[in-house]
């Protein structure tokens, strides 16, 4: 055998000598089958819409059931002479008294008093009333601001240096904390007022309301001055009790005329 006959004719190609084929890509399982299924979920999700809103449209409106109001509060006729409500007492309607006249609510002038010159009786103007505080025009924007509405007053005189003096300064309805709002104030004034020393003692039958009793005040070349003072509120009204005397004020004094006053609204 020669040579030419064994070796392998060079045209040939082996299989050793081929170029291997590229490998295929791997496929991205799942994928599709993902997409396909939320193709589907939004296609069902709008055609259940489509489909529910179809049918709703298409029957027909159902009236809404009657309103159930038996025995209305404010029946449209006036009931019958004998079914009227009786009106509240006094005693339970509190604006009963308050809306009436004030004066007549101000305690009585004791038999042995005499009346004050120096102090407006009755009805008390606000300019008047105002005059006593230290800056007048503040106080009096004050006084609107929270709604002041009018001023009773009453004022009398025993032995010949003690002074007793009663206000009952009615506020707005639309102004329900202005009588809070002023006894409030004026609590805090004789609280922080010196020689008060004090929180004041609360007042029977008042939620906040509380009088003062301050020692004596003393100045060469004048008599000793002794005062006491009372706060109270009452609904739209703020109670105001002032004394003044040449001689000590017993505290039971003050207690008194604040409890008999409130008892009076």
């Amino acid at each position: 055998m020669n040579d030419e006959e064994n070796s392998p004719d060079q045209g040939e190609t082996t299989p050793d000598d081929t170029v291997p084929a590229p490998a295929a890509r791997p496929r991205r399982r799942g994928l599709r089958t993902v997409g396909l299924l939320a193709v589907a979920a939004v296609v069902g999700l709008v055609g259940g819409i489509a489909v529910g809103y179809g049918i709703q449209a298409g029957r027909a409106p159902v009236p809404l059931p009657a309103l159930n109001q038996p025995g209305l509060a404010y029946p449209a006729k006036p009931l019958p002479k004998d079914r009227e409500p009786e009106p509240l007492s006094a005693a339970e309607d509190r604006g009963a008294k308050t809306q009436g006249d004030l004066r007549k609510l101000l305690l009585p002038r004791p038999a042995s008093a005499r009346a004050d010159e120096d102090q407006p009786d009755g009805w008390q103007s606000f300019a008047d009333y105002v005059d006593g505080f230290t800056r007048p025009e503040a106080a009096l924007e004050t006084q609107l601001d929270l709604g002041i509405r009018r001023i009773a007053t009453r004022a009398w005189r025993t032995g010949e240096h003690k002074s007793v003096e009663i206000d009952l300064v009615q506020y707005r309805p639309t102004s329900a904390q202005g009588a809070r709002e002023h006894v409030m104030q004026q609590q805090r004034i004789a609280i922080g007022e010196s020689g008060a020393g004090t929180l004041g003692t609360a007042v029977k039958g008042s939620s906040e309301g509380r009088y003062f009793v301050y020692p004596v005040r003393r100045e060469a070349g004048y008599l000793d001055a002794y005062e006491a003072r009372a706060f109270i509120q009452r609904g739209d009204i703020a109670i105001t009790i002032l004394m003044y005397d040449t001689h000590e004020i017993a505290e039971s004094e003050i207690r008194s005329l604040a409890e008999r006053q409130l008892g009076r609204l």
